[in-house]
């Protein structure tokens, strides 16, 4: 009979450390996630803030979450203007104004 309780105390006490080994695993990997993603994040030109990714019009586009400043890549300025149509958006008139100036 007490062959069975050690086995059965055994038993629950393997379980126990399976189960904290798999917290600790799960814990690690999230720190591991938090980290990897803050160094690859990319910082502002301007000041110390971190760009993040998002979009507008369709194009991926990066904003500082610091300063609200916007970075635009190779492109993403005239795929921009041309989502906008023929309308004359705020963003063509800006654009068309300093080629005449």
């Amino acid at each position: 009979m007490s062959d069975a309780w050690d086995d059965r105390k055994k038993a629950l006490e393997e379980d126990y450390f399976r189960r904290k080994e798999q917290e600790t695993i799960e814990k690690l990997r999230a720190q591991m996630a938090a980290e990897q993603q803050a160094t690859s994040a990319l910082q502002c030109p301007k000041c110390d803030g971190t760009l993040a990714e998002l979009t507008f019009e369709g194009v991926q586009i990066d904003r500082c979450n610091k300063c609200n400043g916007v970075w635009l890549d190779a492109g993403e300025l005239e795929r921009l203007t041309k989502s906008e149509g023929g309308g004359g958006g705020w963003l063509s008139r800006l654009w068309g104004s300093s080629a005449t100036d």
